[in-house]
């Protein structure tokens, strides 16, 4: 009679195990609904505050490669003096003291993005040294002369990165 009245609590007990593991699987999907749902609605309100913060970093990278593009540097930042060593370190200069000042928009850019536009401006201090150590340079001016002279020749290290500037802009939309 024993073996008969634990086979009744067992077959009693099997429906609430049941119930209880079907309860048990429903909460804790709905659990983790809601949290992917909390999860999401914070994400779409960062990005409404970041997107605005980024687009202006991008707009200040943008800034930037125009600036240091060596035909607008070399209207913008005249010669002291004749001395071409000089000019050189002050082209050099002003576009380190412009980088250094946009240096805290890289994290509201890729990293990709930010290593083009480091590139870029390495590129443009490799091309202005390289253009004063040529024969043909004596003075500050004929260092103007010739790195103008060397753009017309191909597009500037700035145009590169600027058209990837641009195209990560247009992949945010």
């Amino acid at each position: 009679m024993e073996a008969s009245r634990v086979i009744d609590l067992f077959l009693f007990a099997i429906p609430s195990l049941i119930t209880g593991c079907i309860a048990y699987y429903f909460f804790k999907e709905h659990t983790k609904n809601e949290d992917g749902r909390r999860r999401y609605l914070l994400k779409k309100d960062l990005q409404v505050n970041t997107i605005p913060l980024r687009l202006q970093a991008y707009e200040r990278m943008a800034l930037f490669l125009e600036r240091i593009a060596p035909s607008k540097l070399m209207v913008r930042v005249t010669p002291i003096t004749s001395n071409k060593e000089d000019y050189e370190s002050l082209l050099i200069k002003n576009i380190e003291q412009e980088f250094e000042h946009n240096l805290s928009q890289q994290i509201y850019i890729s990293d990709k993005c930010w290593s083009i536009i480091t590139t870029a401006k390495n590129a443009t201090i490799q091309l202005i040294r390289k253009a004063n150590m040529s024969e043909k340079t004596d003075t500050a001016n004929k260092l103007r002369e010739v790195v103008l002279t060397e753009m017309m020749e191909r597009p500037s290290p700035s145009d590169a990165a600027l058209s990837f500037v641009k195209s990560e802009v247009s992949d945010m939309w």
